[in-house]
């Protein structure tokens, strides 16, 4: 199947989001799989790798929610909330015709799909949700409990840092960083360029204003948000996917698959946060296995 691409803007709120549809349609029985990016405020390039799936016989859908990335950048933080982008993903099912659909959401873009998974939507064929969690206390203690893991140094510039308010400082964001190499892409390297190109890209606001300084210090809207005691809800054939040195860490993950009816749960013992770039071969097959499966018994 080729990768013919296609892209372009959905009207949306009074803004424009902008979408990239990889592959031509679907070989029978399959449906299409959209892609919910994280952040909030990151873009869609660091889904590259996932594009070949196209040549698997159903196209890929990506867009930028609105607040980063190629999409409209509101200088209004305050619209941006969960029910915004769960009606934008009915505004990019609709525009583009995705009766069914299968949606893989990664970090905060899992978060975004397990709340529009319990909206009990049509035609949703099954749920991927990777390197993510459902509660934001338990990702902050979690996340608290790897910075008790960092150099002692680093953790008193941290804890310092937060408790005098200088979290803008470039002293905690280089502590920030000791923190990414180990938990979210430091096992990536070389630095692919479609990582390059995504930092390059707005959506800072979009993170400040919902989650935080960093990734352990939830200060945002969403600092309280979790709905452990909802999982029961999902009965979508749910894939839970988690990194050894996650971030997400299997605690979190392992929670989700406990909690959704059904799901399947799978470790990649190599990975941080990025396991479909640090694991690419096996990720694939991982994915494709799942989707295939679960459209046979349809």
């Amino acid at each position: 199947m080729s990768r013919t691409v296609k892209e372009g803007y959905i009207p949306f709120r009074g803004y424009k989001t902008w979408y990239r549809i990889v592959g031509d349609q679907e070989e029978p029985g399959k449906a299409p799989l959209m892609c919910l990016h994280g952040g909030p405020g990151a873009a869609w390039d660091y889904f590259e790798p996932l594009e070949v799936l196209a040549e698997t016989g159903r196209r890929v859908i990506f867009y930028d929610q609105l607040g980063g990335g190629n999409s409209d950048v509101p200088k209004d933080c305050s619209i941006f909330n969960m029910a915004l982008f769960l009606e934008e993903i009915d505004a990019v099912r609709q525009e583009l015709g995705l009766d069914r659909l299968h949606i893989l959401g990664h970090s905060w873009g899992g978060m975004l799909a397990m709340e529009y998974a319990l909206t009990q939507p049509a035609g949703l064929t099954s749920l991927i949700l990777a390197d993510t969690g459902a509660s934001m206390p338990q990702w902050m203690a979690e996340g608290r409990r790897l910075v008790a893991e960092l150099p002692p140094d680093i953790q008193r510039i941290i804890l310092e840092h937060e408790a005098e308010g200088k979290t803008e400082s470039t002293e905690y964001h280089q502590a920030c960083r000791v923190f990414s190499r180990r938990y979210l892409g430091g096992r990536i390297d070389p630095r692919p360029d479609y990582l390059k190109r995504m930092a390059d890209k707005p959506g800072d606001d979009v993170y400040h204003f919902m989650w935080g300084p960093s990734e352990w210090y939830l200060t945002g809207t969403l600092k309280d948000w979790d709905i452990t005691s909802r999982l029961g809800e999902i009965r979508t054939p749910t894939l839970v996917i988690g990194g050894r040195y996650d971030e997400a860490t299997p605690t979190i993950t392992e929670s989700l698959h406990h909690g959704i009816p059904g799901s399947e749960w799978v470790i990649f013992e190599n990975s941080g946060h990025f396991p479909h770039i640090e694991e690419t071969e096996r990720y694939l097959e991982v994915l494709s296995c799942f989707l295939d499966h679960g459209e046979a018994e349809v």
